[in-house]
């Protein structure tokens, strides 16, 4: 078996022919786009639910993702996609609540709404707070993680210098990000989608065949790793228990207690619990209400449910094909068992589109975070506090050499990156404590500008104090520190990052309610303007009092709508699942379950709205 790809001409046509459509298409849509800042960053709030909801579940993976779902179901077992999976619990407020109320809101981009519902001082601090924050630090981190792990695929994927292909494709990406915008980058979303889909299904399926099929599989990976592993491990869907009797400090460094804290905690506490800034970005570029629900739960069922199973296939038959990584593929560790079961059963053609689904994917998330952090540098910073009154094609052109810069600062940031899952981990701490507030800004009147900066500077502050921790625990121990390098020590816990939320969310909540309660509300007029336009429903009695209400209240009936979209979700998530390791039984209630949950998502929500 080979260690590099040995590329076909079709192959090298495939790719050619890909990266000539995007450059295609940024030229196509260049005009357009330039007309104003609504085109160019949210395609003029015109697009179907089909394109947003596309783009949204595209955008969501990088070239790393296949390869982190594999690290992940050959480490500790599939039972780790919960640090993801939680999130369907969050991302349900997102379908029935936050993707109507961005729809409604009509900003640009979400800081934009801080100075709606806020005033004052306090208000544009924290809206240029934010926007510096999520378009360089958070935005840096990200673009970092990315072409980093893109270097390291293309030097197993091809045999070239690793940077130089990175490059061209990074090159390729802000071109067509500059000339055709966010039009540039939801439709090649949608082919990038569809290429990616149809290539890591149609290699689950060879994989799959090439070890005889699911059961010769399945007995191959008992006999390798006996069944006690791969039944209470491997292919376990939620993490085992652990035994009555354990002591506390076991428990709480259990994968038990990993998977509680995900499912109890993380969803609704981190800083994208009402959408997050990208995903924001194509609620609000949707038609209207209708298509920004639908796409979100469109988004949702293929994010969730559909994608990530062909990546487990692969991941589980690569234990059984290459239970030793090689030595040459050190650099990726155990992820390298994706790109070994490509290299070793692809064939010409099939080589090819595997590899325009990584490179779409590489490049679909440095266009979507290069248009996002831009429309955050012209919205909120460079139109709100420079220059306020230029011409809408100003804006745009600035917009674009702003692109140019955060790709080149991103670029910086990547090659001097060392330790970027700590670092990931550590902007997650960092926003950790702020997810409760963005949820009630919208349904509670009380909640002020003071309630949002005060959770934000709480979770930092802690963050930040933590990583000063492991820093002196580190010294003290006689050892060399590097930054996000060892976790603090707290009761003989080694704090990960699932740890650190059980300090950070309550501390962050306690400090917040307290801001708020001792400081003054926001005023009669700033929050009467912003509830007309919104009208979420809620608790705003004092402001609403006897409003004639000319769209739904969303809150009510929301709890069946929740329940519902869980039912759904999780229903087809893990029937799927479960039909795919031949579990027939649990499939069929799980499918009943999905079934259930849409009809009640139809009936309630979907057959109401035009």
């Amino acid at each position: 078996m080979t260690d590099t790809i040995a590329l076909h001409w079709i192959d090298w046509t495939i790719i050619i022919s890909y990266i000539a459509f995007s450059l295609g298409v940024g030229i196509y849509f260049s005009k357009r786009a330039s007309s104003s800042t609504e085109e160019y960053f949210l395609s003029g709030r015109s697009l179907p639910w089909w394109i947003v909801g596309t783009s949204m579940v595209a955008t969501t993976f990088a070239a790393d993702t296949p390869l982190a779902i594999t690290e992940f179901v050959r480490g500790p077992g599939i039972w780790q996609n919960w640090f993801w999976w939680n999130m369907v619990l969050g991302s349900i407020l997102s379908i029935f609540l936050f993707s109507r109320l961005w729809r409604r809101a009509e900003v640009l981009t979400d800081n934009e709404l801080l100075e709606i519902r806020y005033s004052g001082k306090p208000a544009a601090f924290l809206r240029a707070f934010k926007a510096s924050y999520f378009a360089i630090l958070y935005n840096f981190i990200v673009m970092g993680w990315v072409i980093n792990a893109m270097a390291s695929i293309i030097s197993v994927m091809l045999n070239m210098d690793k940077w130089t292909a990175v490059w061209i494709c990074v090159i390729i990406a802000l071109v067509y990000a500059i000339l055709s915008g966010f039009w540039g980058v939801v439709v090649t979303d949608l082919v990038q989608f569809m290429i990616a889909m149809f290539g890591s299904i149609a290699l689950a399926i060879i994989a799959v065949s090439a070890v005889g099929g699911m059961e010769p599989l399945l007995a191959k990976l008992s006999s390798l790793l006996g069944s006690d592993a791969v039944h209470d491990n491997t292919l376990k869907f939620i993490p085992p228990a652990p035994d009555v009797g354990v002591t506390t400090s076991a428990f709480w460094e259990s994968p038990f207690s990993k998977f509680m804290i995900f499912i109890t905690v993380m969803w609704w506490s981190n800083h994208s619990t009402d959408g997050g800034g990208y995903i924001i970005q194509r609620m609000s570029s949707a038609k209207n209400e209708r298509h920004a629900l639908l796409a979100t739960l469109w988004f949702n069922t293929a994010h969730y449910a559909l994608r990530v199973w062909p990546w487990i296939i692969v991941a589980v038959v690569s234990i059984v094909l290459f239970p030793i990584i090689p030595e040459s593929y050190s650099e990726l560790g155990v992820k390298a068992g994706y790109p070994l079961v490509m290299n070793s059963l692809l064939g010409p053609g099939m080589k090819g589109i595997l590899i325009v689904s990584f490179l779409a994917a590489f490049m679909s998330t440095i266009d979507t975070h290069l248009n996002w952090g831009s429309s955050y540098m012209i919205n909120d910073i460079y139109k709100r506090f420079f220059k306020p009154n230029e011409s809408e094609r100003h804006y745009v052109l600035v917009g674009k050499i702003f692109t140019v810069i955060l790709m080149v600062l991103a670029a910086f940031t990547a090659m001097k990156m060392q330790s970027i899952s700590k670092a990931w981990e550590f902007i997650f701490s960092m926003g950790a404590g702020i997810g409760l507030v963005l949820i009630l800004r919208w349904f509670w009147w009380r909640v002020n500008a003071w309630s949002e900066i005060t959770a934000l500077a709480t979770s930092i502050i802690i963050t930040i104090s933590l990583e000063v921790l492991a820093w002196s625990q580190t010294i003290a121990a006689g050892n060399s520190y590097e930054l996000f390098g060892s976790s603090p020590i707290l009761f003989g816990i080694s704090l990960q990052v699932h740890h650190k939320l059980m300090i950070i969310v309550p501390l962050a909540i306690i400090a917040w309610v307290t801001a708020t309660l001792i400081t003054e509300p926001e005023s009669e007029e700033t929050l009467t303007a912003f509830y007309e336009r919104v009208q979420p429903g809620g608790w705003w009695k004092p402001i609403a009092s006897g409003f004639e209400h000319t769209m739904q209240p969303l809150t009510e009936g929301f709890f069946v709508q929740w329940i519902a979209g869980v039912m759904m979700i999780y229903g087809l998530t893990f029937g799927i699942g479960n039909l795919i390791f031949l579990n027939y039984s649990y499939a069929v209630l799980l499918f009943g379950a999905a079934g259930i949950g849409f009809y009640l998502i139809w009936n309630r929500s979907l057959s109401k709205l035009n």
